[in-house]
């Protein structure tokens, strides 16, 4: 639409490489008034955006919220009603994981336009550039994606029977802190402990580092690599190609 004003953009940013964004996300990136936006949000982005652009950081990672959903929610229809163009810039998708459903229904409840500006979610920019296909027809038929953390810091509560399939590649969102109870309860559902696992660490960006390891080993393979910051873990016969498929060549 030509006219941008009180429309707030949900743009996915993509796992952190600029060069993944997509054309509609940098244009609405450069052009807006108030960008507000994610923790995982890489620097190489944020440095595209307009320098009289208004920035609001509202960060957010597991068990420790800078600024809570509802202010959030609260500040996009605020800066919307205000006339100015606001992107709303989220790492990955602004759907898969990324609460925009939740602000996409506060600004529709509000009367407010809005737009959803899809991005490459984690699970597809890290595993491609970790060498890990998530399908294959040699290894994994179906995906599976689920997050390691819930609103309120408890014990993921997932269907760990329907989870442990052989077939299936599981990619974990936000797992790194409950990876011990992920490796436990996979491997008390059924599936074998030796299968492989790799935790993403940086994924797509020049500080990227992949550990490879087991079901059983990665917990202690998370500790022994001293891994923060932004993880995904993928549990599956398909990291198996890691090695083979490996293209990325991050800063070491």
């Amino acid at each position: 639409m030509d006219d941008n004003t009180n429309t707030v953009y949900l743009v996915g940013a993509g796992p952190g490489d600029p060069d993944l964004l997509t054309v509609k996300a940098l244009r609405l990136i450069q052009k807006a008034d108030v960008v507000i936006y994610d923790r995982l949000v890489s620097d190489p982005i944020l440095d595209l955006v307009s320098p009289e652009a208004e920035r609001i950081f509202a960060g957010k990672r597991a068990r420790d919220h800078y600024m809570p959903q509802d202010e959030i929610n609260g500040l996009l229809v605020e800066s919307a009603i205000s006339g100015k163009i606001v992107v709303r810039l989220k790492g990955g998708d602004p759907f898969v994981f990324g609460r925009g459903g939740e602000e996409a229904v506060t600004l529709a409840e509000a009367g407010v336009r809005f737009e959803i500006v899809p991005g490459i979610t984690s699970s597809a920019g890290c595993a491609a550039y970790a060498g890990i296909p998530l399908t294959h027809r040699d290894h994994a038929h179906s995906v599976r994606f689920v997050t390691g953390h819930t609103q309120h810091g408890d014990e993921p509560e997932l269907n760990w029977s329907s989870l442990a399939d052989p077939a299936t590649t599981l990619v974990v969102y936000m797992g790194m802190t409950n990876a011990p109870i992920i490796s436990t309860k996979l491997i008390e559902a059924g599936l074998d402990a030796s299968t492989p696992a790799a935790a993403i660490n940086m994924g797509t960006r020049p500080e990227q580092k992949v550990v490879l390891s087991t079901l059983s080993g990665l917990p202690q393979a998370i500790v022994d690599n001293a891994l923060s910051g932004a993880t995904l873990l993928v549990i599956g016969s398909v990291v198996n190609l890691a090695d083979t498929i490996a293209w990325f060549a991050p800063e070491t």
